[in-house]
């Protein structure tokens, strides 16, 4: 049973970083064989698009509010997926999820639609 677990949030000051890991407890393998993503939901707002990465690593895709300050990134043998989140700022306060895409798509949709398995989400928090 794929069961995404997302860990590595928490409450830091702006200016700060954080980094979130993204793997599969069930043991599937499948946050190493998808293309995943990260998507966040601040209060009162959708849930949006942060980064996502194809299967190999080598593809990678940023919304503009975090290029230059996140990066995604995967190891294989670990069967995971981190978001490294640097520069934060109080805007970046949000619940993050990742998710993954186990169709034959190569590189990473923006689109929530895409993904097929999702975690229950990581609280991060910046402070002022």
């Amino acid at each position: 049973q794929v069961q995404l677990v997302e860990s590595g949030g928490g409450l830091v000051q702006a200016g700060g970083s954080l980094r979130l890991s993204c793997a599969d407890s069930g043991r599937t393998f499948v946050v190493g064989g998808s293309v995943v993503a990260w998507f966040r939901q601040a209060p009162g707002k959708e849930r949006e698009f942060v980064a996502g990465i194809d299967r190999k690593g080598t593809t990678t895709d940023y919304t503009d509010f975090v290029k230059g300050r996140f990066t995604i990134s995967r190891v294989k043998s670990e069967d995971t997926v981190y978001l490294q989140m640097n520069s934060l700022k109080s805007e970046d306060t949000a619940v993050y999820y990742c998710a993954a895409d186990v169709s034959l798509r190569i590189t990473p949709n923006r689109g929530q639609g895409a993904y097929d398995y999702w975690g229950q989400g990581a609280q991060v928090t910046v402070s002022e």
